[in-house]
């Protein structure tokens, strides 16, 4: 209930929905086999306890971090524990040799949730870090998807993002061009998707940092007028559990706007999360001043913060979970709305885009520039925002 006091709400999003369909959700995980990657991330941990919680007949999750992952091993023999089925772990990457092997030797599996992602802003503040994130984004997707139809997989959920529609920087343009390759790939497996907001203190967030500087005393720094929809990791876990169990081929799961969902500046999570812990928040004029003053504000009960009108590359001033000419199902579900895609792609401009990317990674060599015209090539309305600043400037 801490994480939702923070972000504003006293609810939980999903439950009347997973009330009502937990003997259903119950009964197919029990009878399954699933594999997860990218499980030790904040949205792969989520999704994992869901399905630990529910004994699956066979669960195997990966993951790059062999770190993060003794930790998800922990935390669930810690808390649910695994007495049901076979659960085994690998630290591997979702693009190897490797995990190529391991599909075929501990496969097959009945679903395949893949969770991997490169999921900030910040990535596209450089050409190789943003092939890398087109790598795993977009590629890697579409190459385990293949995987798991050729094993016969009854089904494949990826995770995209709210950032996706109608998309201002590349990571959400990167998930968008990955839904228009899977509309494609739809067409041989079943897919279904989710876009969600923001996932409060996961790993990496903004949040996530406020832990780490409250740890070690250093001063908090947020934007003040950056308004963003929130959701616990549970609910997270919740929605991909939603939508990979019961989503049709195509399907992308995304939560209701309500009375329970609002919109919440960083710098008032930031305050409340202060003021819960005993602090009083002081706004600093700059970030010197707020790490000149740490030590001596700490002292008095004061929290030294810098709170600013956010200028960098890729934020999007508002949020949303779908664009005007996407096809709502609002009645299914009681929590949960749905896009209703159908396999509508243009074959010949994927082919160019991959084709593009390609012949970029074989010169060795590329710039932003050359990444951002492939882009326009499949998204010519990409309203891309460019200016020159990026988030490692900041504090």
């Amino acid at each position: 209930m801490m994480i939702l006091k923070l972000i504003g709400r006293d609810q939980k999003l999903f439950s009347p929905d997973l009330s009502a369909l937990e003997q259903v959700i119950g009964d197919i995980i029990s009878a399954s086999s699933f594999l997860i990657i990218g499980a030790a991330g904040t949205i792969g941990q989520a999704v994992t306890k869901e399905l630990v919680k529910r004994s699956p007949k066979k669960l195997h999750a990966t993951d790059i971090s062999e770190n993060n992952m003794v930790e998800l091993v922990r935390d669930i023999r810690s808390t649910e524990g695994f007495e049901v089925g076979e659960f085994k772990t690998f630290a591997i990457d979702c693009g190897s040799i490797e995990f190529e092997s391991l599909m075929k030797n501990e496969g097959p599996y009945d679903y395949v949730f893949n969770l991997s992602a490169l999921k900030h802003v910040r990535s596209e503040k450089d050409p190789f870090t943003l092939m890398r994130m087109i790598m795993v984004n977009i590629f890697n997707t579409v190459k385990t998807l293949r995987l798991a139809q050729s094993m016969g997989a009854k089904k494949y959920f990826c995770v995209s993002t709210d950032k996706a529609a109608n998309p201002v920087n590349m990571m959400g343009a990167s998930k968008r061009i990955m839904e228009m390759f899977l509309m494609r790939e739809s067409l041989t497996q079943e897919i279904s998707m989710a876009r969600f907001a923001n996932v409060a203190f996961s790993d990496g967030s903004l949040l996530h940092g406020f832990n780490q500087r409250f740890a070690k005393k250093q001063p908090f720094s947020a934007p003040n007028d950056v308004r963003r929809y929130f959701v616990t990791p549970q609910e997270s876990g919740e929605l991909c559990l939603l939508s990979g169990l019961l989503g049709g081929n195509g399907d992308i799961f995304f939560p209701k706007l309500s009375e329970k969902l609002h919109l919440i500046t960083f710098s008032e999570i930031a305050v409340r999360y202060l003021r819960e812990r005993g602090y009083e928040p002081y706004e600093c004029e700059s970030e010197d001043e707020a790490r000149d003053r740490a030590e001596e504000l700490i002292a008095n009960k004061q929290w030294p913060c810098y709170f600013f009108n956010s200028d960098t590359t890729g934020e999007k001033d508002f949020e949303e979970f779908f664009t005007d000419n996407e096809d709502l199902d609002m009645e299914r579900f009681e929590t949960v709305g749905v896009i209703k895609s159908q396999p509508d792609f243009d074959e010949a401009k994927l082919d160019d885009f991959m084709d593009g990317i390609e012949t970029l990674r074989e010169n060795g060599t590329w710039t932003k520039d050359d990444i951002v015209k492939l882009y326009f090539g499949l998204l010519p309305e990409f309203a891309h925002k460019e200016t020159g600043k990026y988030l490692d400037q900041r504090m």
